[in-house]
């Protein structure tokens, strides 16, 4: 059940900040409130996973598969440039989260 909610809380997470950037600063309502609504659902949830996890390695996961995906959404999505050293980045970033998991205790 905790990795349910962690998976919960990552999404909520990638939705809030998607959704962040369509608010344009806050400027446009509907996203804002949205953007507000996914952050609450993703920090509650994310401390429901964490009673019964390694704080550590929730954490790690958690922002290691948001700043994947959002590095994704923010190409195809936003149609912004990465660069060779961010794509590095991300491999790091996988490869850390995956490290965590294996050795978690």
């Amino acid at each position: 059940m905790p990795y349910l909610l962690l998976a919960f809380a990552i999404g909520m997470e990638i939705l809030a900040t998607t959704l962040l950037k369509f608010s344009e600063g806050f400027s446009k309502i509907g996203p804002t409130v949205g953007c507000a609504l996914a952050y609450v659902l993703c920090y509650t949830a994310f401390s429901k996973a964490v009673t019964k996890m390694n704080l550590g390695v929730a954490y790690a996961t958690w922002c290691g598969v948001g700043i994947l995906v959002t590095t994704i959404i923010s190409v195809f999505v936003f149609k912004e440039k990465i660069t060779v050293s961010g794509i590095i980045g991300s491999i790091l970033v996988i490869a850390g989260c995956t490290i965590l998991n294996m050795t978690k205790s």
